[in-house]
């Protein structure tokens, strides 16, 4: 039987193994050949690349896909800048929803405005009519919920993170979260799922890892959502975190039992576990797990043959991990802990005692650079929370980079967007020069480190038999050295405000399959 054949010719390819290449031939879901497009063999369909760049597509590597959906088509309140800016925004969202609806939005971020003075629950909930309304904050740790949400979460009240004000942390926060996620019906989360991972293809994502859990996303959304994978759009590789939940994560279908298991908080919350208080007030934050505990799940994992993995930012609380690393490889032995190539989320506050650790265990740091982009540098919100020494070593992936720590680049979308561009040129361009890292290691963070971290190393590659998945790009700023030009020449003008316009997706194929293409819907 013959096998259809597509051949891509006329572009520029991100091919380091046959660096002249301008074309690729795709059969059965894999890449049959490769060069220039004076040699290219006969193919049943062309297609005309007209100079685009051709680059292994993107992994990105922590994402909440249903929160994603929801912001996408729902009250998104990123660019919200006082409180009563926020209380208008949700007056306007209300008004066109039933009244017996649940308010739900997300994005707000005190640490940007002029006067970080919260709404309280009252307020809120006049805003929205009397409605039931939940608002997380930008790192998804804590929210604002109205009077009425309150009300219909009795047991709420006296839960740790409780507040009358109507603004919640830590474990209230979980309380109310699923409450009103489970006023979403189920075709809600499926939409929204869909409208997550066709925003994904269309920014030249084909994988995402999906960081699940009890306190993320119910067991029904995680499969469901895991039931999508590659159908049309992106693969989608879940982590469930759940302690001691090695078992379940491998019956509902995970790849890891870890993603957001929570050994702390987040720093935009005062949750994160520091070893030295927060410089505003708040204490240390605080820890969810001991290392006995880390060190039981990791033990758990290796039953059942799984990676594992944990949430955690500050550094008391990778300490912790850390600690039950060493315990784990004291019953299993290192090697074994190592080929398990566990991961941990976040990791901004890694010192070069952990980052040693990481490398002695062979920790794959899966890490997203738009939180240094937004809230990195002097009078942002890592200098108001750690101090200015402390908030310019945070997200250290310069330094996990120059020690062969294994890097898997996301976004923890919706906490920042799905922009993989974005976020190559915010590694880049870190707030600390210490930090920075080269296009081509970046870029290879966000591709190629995504599949090594869930275990597939011959993935995330142009070569001959490798999977066809690739996306294709539009570079307004040219190329350079088969990768796109992200930064200005001008050294005075890099950085956040960066006016170099980034590529622009033309195509992403996944196996052979175009799962976007420009200007197709």
């Amino acid at each position: 039987m013959t096998i259809a054949s597509t051949l891509y010719r006329g572009g520029v390819l991100h091919c380091p193994a046959e660096p002249g290449a301008t074309a690729l031939l795709v059969r059965d879901g894999r890449i049959a050949w490769l060069g220039v497009d004076a040699d290219a063999p006969v193919a049943d369909r062309v297609v005309e690349l007209d100079g685009a760049l051709v680059t292994p597509a993107f992994v990105d590597a922590h994402v909440h896909v249903t929160d994603t959906g929801l912001v996408l088509s729902g009250l998104d309140l990123s660019a919200v800048r006082s409180a009563g800016q926020l209380l208008d925004a949700v007056a306007v969202f209300a008004a066109g929803l039933p009244a017996d609806a649940v308010v739900l939005g997300h994005g707000w971020d005190e640490s940007r405005w002029a006067d970080a003075v919260l709404p309280d629950a009252d307020a809120v909930g006049r805003a929205a009519g009397g409605r039931r309304v939940y608002l997380s904050q930008a790192s998804i740790h804590s929210a604002l919920v109205s009077r009425a949400l309150l009300a219909a979460c009795p047991q709420v009240v006296g839960v740790a993170g409780y507040d009358v004000s109507g603004w919640l942390r830590r474990d209230a926060h979980h309380v109310v979260r699923a409450a009103a996620q489970g006023a979403v019906s189920r075709a809600q989360r499926v939409a929204a799922q869909r409208v997550a991972l066709r925003q994904a293809a269309s920014v030249g994502i084909a994988a995402v890892h999906e960081c699940g859990g009890p306190e993320i996303s119910d067991e029904e959304d995680f499969t469901g959502l895991l039931a999508l994978s590659g159908v049309g759009v992106p693969e989608v590789y879940g982590y469930w975190g759940e302690w001691g939940g090695a078992r379940r994560a491998r019956e509902l279908g995970a790849v890891g039992a870890g993603g957001d298991l929570f050994v702390d908080g987040a720093l935009g919350a005062r949750t994160a576990q520091l070893s030295v208080p927060y410089v505003d007030g708040g204490g240390c934050g605080h820890g969810y797990l001991s290392a006995e505990q880390v060190r039981d799940h990791l033990l758990g994992c290796a039953e059942y043959g799984l990676q594992g993995g944990f949430h955690a930012i500050g550094d008391a609380a990778l300490s912790t991990v850390l600690a039950g690393l060493a315990g784990a490889a004291q019953r299993l032995g290192t090697d074994r802990v190592r080929a398990a190539r566990h991961r941990v989320e976040h990791a901004e506050l890694a010192d070069r005692r952990l980052i040693a650790g990481f490398v002695e265990f062979g920790v794959v740091a899966s890490m997203q650079p738009a939180f240094d982009r937004l809230w990195g540098g002097a009078g942002r919100m890592y200098e108001s929370r750690l101090g200015l020494a402390r908030s310019l070593a945070s997200n250290p992936v310069g330094a996990m980079h120059s020690v062969g720590v294994a890097l898997a680049f996301g976004s923890d979308s919706p906490v920042t967007p799905l922009d993989p561009w974005g976020s190559v040129r915010a590694a880049v361009a870190h707030h600390s020069a210490a930090q920075r890292m080269s296009v081509r290691a970046a870029f290879a963070a966000h591709t190629r480190g995504g599949w090594r971290a869930v275990r597939m190393d011959r993935e995330g590659v142009l070569a001959l038999g490798a999977p066809a998945t690739f996306a294709v790009w539009s570079t307004p700023a040219g190329v350079s050295g088969g990768l796109p030009v992200l930064e200005a020449a001008d050294p005075e003008v890099r950085g956040v405000g960066d006016p170099t316009p980034l590529p622009v997706c033309r195509a992403t194929v996944l196996r052979g399959d175009v799962i976007y293409q420009e200007g197709v819907s």
